[in-house]
């Protein structure tokens, strides 16, 4: 069963990267030529970090995904080191959405507490 996991968690390893550099290279890059974005907080700039920090945190939310599976496939697969694998994550993506936005979208402050929460509470 261990190598079910592992391969589990090396193809999220790979979806997680391709996902990144693939949609940086093909996908906001085209989008971000568009004359016609919408200027969030008076800004298509503002509006351009935003959908980058957004595509970008999926991929670091499935790293944590497979820290998981790691977890689970080789130990140890605690309650702890569980919610250190989600808190860490979540304080990755809050640290992504507050240098990203310059603090101006305010889903930074949330993951900051989901993750310090998250880890508090499985201690």
């Amino acid at each position: 069963m261990d190598l079910a996991l592992d391969l589990a968690l090396v193809l999220i390893l790979a979806v997680s990267v391709a996902h990144s550099y693939l949609g940086e290279r093909y996908i906001l890059v085209r989008l971000f030529c568009r004359e016609d974005l919408p200027r969030i907080f008076g800004s298509a700039k503002f509006t351009r970090r935003t959908l980058r920090f957004a595509w970008h945190i999926t991929s670091v939310a499935w790293l944590g995904f497979a820290a998981v599976l790691y977890l689970l496939a080789h130990g140890p697969s605690t309650r702890s080191a569980i919610g250190l694998v989600v808190g860490v994550t979540f304080l990755a993506n809050g640290a992504i959405a507050l240098f990203a936005s310059r603090g101006k979208h305010l889903s930074w402050p949330v993951f900051f507490a989901i993750g310090v929460l998250a880890i508090l509470a499985t201690r």
